[in-house]
């Protein structure tokens, strides 16, 4: 689809997800905060590639066999939903996949549940890593990629949470989806909007920004930052968006300070751990709107968003679209947790 702004000079990419996703309105958290909010439904990009990962790998993937790999390398958290999008894609393509996952004693590594559960399934070879040796995750994964090639393997390294210029073409066409999306809505066709979303490895952040320039949506991109702080996503966002520009010789202006917006505050105690405030707030969305959200991303970036129009409901303006970026099966290891919401 294209908008008649310009012609987007998209790489190759592969057709793995469910993709244009559906915009819908949440009526009922519509009529609390006094705005219209909208939720742009990236978990449903597929059953076991839900999620906003499998738009990136769709470009990465294409590269990678393009470059005639036969093994896929990338890292993530034990619950990663990145490593598990990629090893069923890998799988689908007939690849090997090693995955490079953290936990605190890779001698007891988590039980094989989630999105573990999911990567065994399919095959993924996994490597535990400490925290400190995830800290070097690029050292890391080319000593794997040395280890492969001296075997007689052709690996593709692919980064953490497919967080680079190519990954961002991914949600560079999330835009052009979102587009069309807010072109037929009621009133004005140029009605600002507000794109919120979690970040959490900056990819899906930059490929929003680049998307809003090229498709020039009147819309402001706003990233609730579930690791790190805003200084991290500035550089690293930051860096996506001009290896890109530059790559790809995109005709933008960036500004870092200016186009990157990051509302932090909403770590909480850590990444991948989730307080009962968060937990509370899933459990409300599920109710209200029929909407899963998970512990990871999505409940706590729309935690964020919450907390943000309760102390001023204007400060995101009339209309937002919150992307719904997946990781449901996150949520299945935190059962114990939520029990005693439920």
């Amino acid at each position: 689809m294209n908008t008649g702004k310009r012609e987007i000079p998209y790489p190759v990419r592969l057709d793995l997800a469910r993709t244009p996703t559906p915009l819908e309105p949440l009526s009922r958290l519509s009529e609390k905060f006094g705005i219209d909010m909208h939720v742009k439904r990236d978990d449903l990009t597929g059953t076991d590639l839900t999620g906003n990962k499998i738009r990136k790998l769709e470009f990465l993937l294409a590269d990678g066999l393009a470059n005639r790999c036969d093994t896929v390398i990338t890292c993530g958290a034990a619950q990663s939903n990145h490593a598990r999008a990629t090893a069923i894609a890998a799988a689908r393509l007939g690849l090997g996949v090693r995955l490079l996952l953290r936990t605190r004693d890779p001698a007891n590594p988590p039980p094989i549940a989630g999105n573990i559960l999911l990567d065994r399934l399919v095959g993924a070879e996994i490597v535990w890593l400490t925290f400190e040796e995830y800290g070097r995750r690029a050292e890391m994964l080319g000593a794997e990629a040395e280890s492969l090639r001296n075997s007689g393997k052709t690996p593709y390294i692919i980064p953490e949470g497919g967080s680079n210029a190519m990954g961002a073409w991914g949600y560079v066409r999330a835009v052009e989806e979102l587009a069309f999306d807010l072109s037929i809505l009621p009133g004005a066709k140029d009605h600002p909007t507000t794109i919120i979303h979690a970040t959490g490895s900056g990819g899906t952040t930059a490929g929003l920004i680049l998307g809003v320039k090229l498709l020039g949506l009147n819309a402001r991109v706003v990233g609730i930052n579930v690791c790190n702080d805003r200084n991290y996503f500035l550089q690293v966002v930051g860096d996506i968006c001009q290896t890109a520009i530059d790559t790809y010789q995109l005709d933008l202006a960036f500004s870092r300070e200016r186009d990157i917006e990051i509302v932090d505050g909403y770590v909480g105690s850590g990444y991948g751990k989730a307080g009962s405030k968060e937990l509370s707030l899933i459990r409300e969305v599920a109710r209200s709107e029929g909407i899963i959200l998970d512990p990871v991303y999505t409940g706590k970036a729309f935690y964020g968003m919450s907390q943000e129009l309760e102390r001023n409901p204007e400060v995101f303006g009339d209309r937002i679209v919150f992307i719904h970026t997946g990781g449901l099966f996150g949520l299945f290891p935190m059962a114990e947790q939520m029990a005693p919401l439920l």
